[in-house]
């Protein structure tokens, strides 16, 4: 099987160049080059037999999606399968259609007086997004449950903005009343509504969902279990929109101030000597094909700088050698690329299993996230229904609530117009009244399942209700069945409602 190929000594120039123009990696170009060749030239495309190129190695190229990829070709050229050396060889396929591609995407530059923005545009011109587009408009009307007395039915407008000033969620209630199964009927009821184009990134921080095949086949969800075996997280937090110096040192500080913000023994000496580090891990990868490092290249550049200053190693060092030791991030060397567009993935990331820096992974996933969110356009609204990209699901969520995640506020408080959204689930709604930001002003839905020694004020403040019925509320609360929910009512004339919560396991 072969693991190369090389391009032409012309493809390789355009890549290179148009890689400096749209600050995207070359395989992600050679992707695109492929894919408009597939499309406009299809069984046509003239053999390549010129091999002076760059070499382009199988993992990089195809990453995770060689089934994928093999099924396009086979339903272009109209064949059943196809053979090893068709696939990915120089004598393959994809070789040929890289390399015409490649002229198409330089002409189409030339068209957009080389500007690289435009060029962009006209290539998502060509595309017919018809999931996307299914989606527009139909609004998500989920299915909730019944109310317990007057049996009507609950339904959640979830992405309604002439109802919901934004779509975040928190479900809180203590272990084993049913809100795990609450929020995998949320979820699976949203990815089938929306024909598989709202997507969600979840914590699994207990275990409690990893388990669930079912769940992961209906949603389709691709799980990643964290220190379980050899399975690495296909992501790295170093990867940037661009790399100029300024946005080098902005991620290196923020990055100092993320890991500060986790574990307390990081003071201004080590954070300072972090940044030192992050910064010449970027220059050393500078001016390759992935010009950002990974944990391993901040690691030993921090070891290095450590023993030449006759220093012991602190907390720094220790969390760093975790970080690489432990393989949790994609690294250099890997057999698969990395994620290289977090937000159009439904993944979960099961933490369970790991002693040490579940909150540190997640931190870093969400500034991922924010990353590409602070980039994106304006979500589309359409007959008041603002379609929903990305959910980002936290479970567990009180044992990160009081870390001051600046990405997490940021998503809470500039998602709404990018079509990110939040949903929580934890044991209390006490836990959303931190003293550095009052998380639970934002929330626009919240569920209360059965939950002990909850204060007045947080019930009055989660539910928009007065102080005497939240003063009355605490002891219904308290003495709430498995499944029973209270939450705000969806009419102005009534405080609360009281409903029964809909399972999954009930209805998939």
């Amino acid at each position: 099987m072969a693991d190369r190929l090389y391009t032409t000594r012309e493809t390789d120039e355009i890549l290179s160049a148009l890689r400096l123009e749209t600050k995207l990696e070359k395989y992600i170009l050679a992707r695109i080059a492929f894919s408009l060749s597939l499309t406009e030239d299809g069984i046509n495309v003239p053999a390549s037999r010129d091999f002076s190129g760059a070499e382009m190695k199988r993992p990089t190229f195809i990453g995770q999606d060689e089934l994928f990829i093999k099924t396009l070709i086979c339903d272009v050229y109209k064949k059943p399968d196809i053979d090893e050396e068709s696939f990915y060889s120089n004598k393959s396929i994809i070789k040929n259609h890289i390399d015409s591609g490649a002229q198409k995407l330089k002409m189409l530059f030339e068209e957009s007086g080389n500007n690289a923005d435009l060029m962009i545009k006209k290539l998502i011109d060509r595309v017919e997004f018809r999931g996307r587009k299914e989606m527009l408009g139909k609004g998500f009307e989920i299915f909730l449950g019944k109310e317990v007395l007057s049996k009507k039915d609950v339904v959640m407008a979830l992405n309604d903005t002439a109802i919901h000033a934004n779509s975040h969620m928190a479900i809180m209630g203590k272990p084993g009343v049913g809100k795990t199964q609450f929020l995998l009927k949320i979820m699976t009821d949203i990815r089938l509504q929306s024909n598989f184009q709202t997507n969600f990134i979840y914590f699994d921080y207990k275990g409690d969902v990893v388990d669930k095949q079912k769940f992961f086949d209906i949603a389709r969800v691709q799980a990643y279990r964290l220190l379980q075996g050899d399975q690495t997280l296909p992501i790295n937090p170093f990867m940037l929109p661009a790399y100029d110096e300024q946005a080098i040192n902005v991620s290196a500080r923020e990055k100092a101030e993320s890991f500060a913000s986790i574990n307390s023994k990081l003071g201004v000496v080590q954070k300072g000597a972090l940044t030192a580090a992050i910064r010449a891990a970027y220059t050393r990868r500078a001016n390759t094909e992935t010009p950002y490092p990974d944990f391993r290249d901040v690691y030993e550049i921090a070891r290095t700088t450590y023993e030449e200053e006759g220093k012991q190693d602190d907390s720094l060092i220790e969390v760093l050698r975790d970080l690489s030791e432990f393989n949790l991030f994609w690294s250099h060397g890997s057999e698969i690329a990395p994620i290289e567009k977090l937000s159009d993935r439904t993944l979960l990331i099961d933490l369970h299993a790991m002693p040490v820096l579940k909150e540190l992974v997640a931190y870093l996933v969400i500034e991922r996230l924010y990353k590409e969110m602070s980039v994106m356009p304006d979500s589309p609204i359409n007959d008041n229904k603002r379609t929903i990209r990305t959910i980002l699901v936290i479970d567990e969520a009180h044992n990160y609530l009081n870390q001051k995640n600046i990405f997490l506020q940021r998503i809470i408080r500039e998602g709404r117009s990018k079509g990110i959204v939040v949903f929580f689930a934890s044991q209390s709604p006490s836990d959303y009244q931190q003293k550095f930001f009052n998380f639970q002003e934002l929330l626009e839905f919240a569920y209360i399942f059965q939950c002990e020694g909850v204060s007045a004020s947080s019930i009055q403040d989660i539910l928009g209700c007065g102080n005497k019925t939240a003063k009355d509320l605490q002891t219904e609360i308290a003495r709430l069945e498995p499944w029973q929910v209270i939450a705000r009512s969806p009419e102005k004339t009534e405080e609360f409602i009281k409903f029964t919560a809909e399972a999954f396991f009930k209805n998939y």
